[in-house]
């Protein structure tokens, strides 16, 4: 992490393949100056609302965006969703779902929790990685978030 604990995007994937893609899909769009990833939803969790590893974060310099995978260990991205949506300090950060489901259950439930976007994963790595930076480039450069 940067020295002004400012994280400009949290990745939260525990197949390490697909994070290494997205690492390099974002680091050609040279998007990797502030990113911090996850590799379970308890550690996203935790990163999320420092606490536990991430005590000495601060509260107040939240993602500008978090890529979410849905199928994680410890806590599923859907628990992940639900918190994340559901906290009034946290609710405003824009959330995608980047995931290899394609369940129209998955998709209702994500939205119903109030995600931003919800992407499935292409599998070939040139697709991946084009769908990586234009998802960087729109949510950190184009969006406008609300002031907090």
């Amino acid at each position: 992490m940067n020295e002004t604990n400012e994280v400009e995007i949290l990745l939260v994937e525990d197949n390490q393949d697909d994070l290494d893609m997205a690492l390099r899909a974002l680091r050609k769009a040279k998007l990797t100056n502030r990113i911090q990833t996850a590799r379970d939803g308890a550690e996203a969790v935790d990163f999320i609302f420092c606490q536990g590893a991430f005590a000495e974060r601060k509260f107040e310099n939240p993602p500008k965006v978090i890529l979410l995978d849905l199928k994680l260990p410890k806590i599923d991205g859907m628990e992940v969703l639900k918190r994340i949506k559901g906290d009034p300090r946290t609710k405003m950060i824009p959330v995608v779902v980047l995931t290899s489901s394609k369940e129209q259950r998955d998709v209702i439930e994500s939205y119903n929790l109030g995600v931003n976007s919800y992407i499935v994963k292409p599998v070939n790595f040139e697709q991946f990685a084009a769908a990586v930076q234009e998802l960087g480039m729109y949510w950190l450069l184009h969006n406008l978030p609300p002031k907090t």
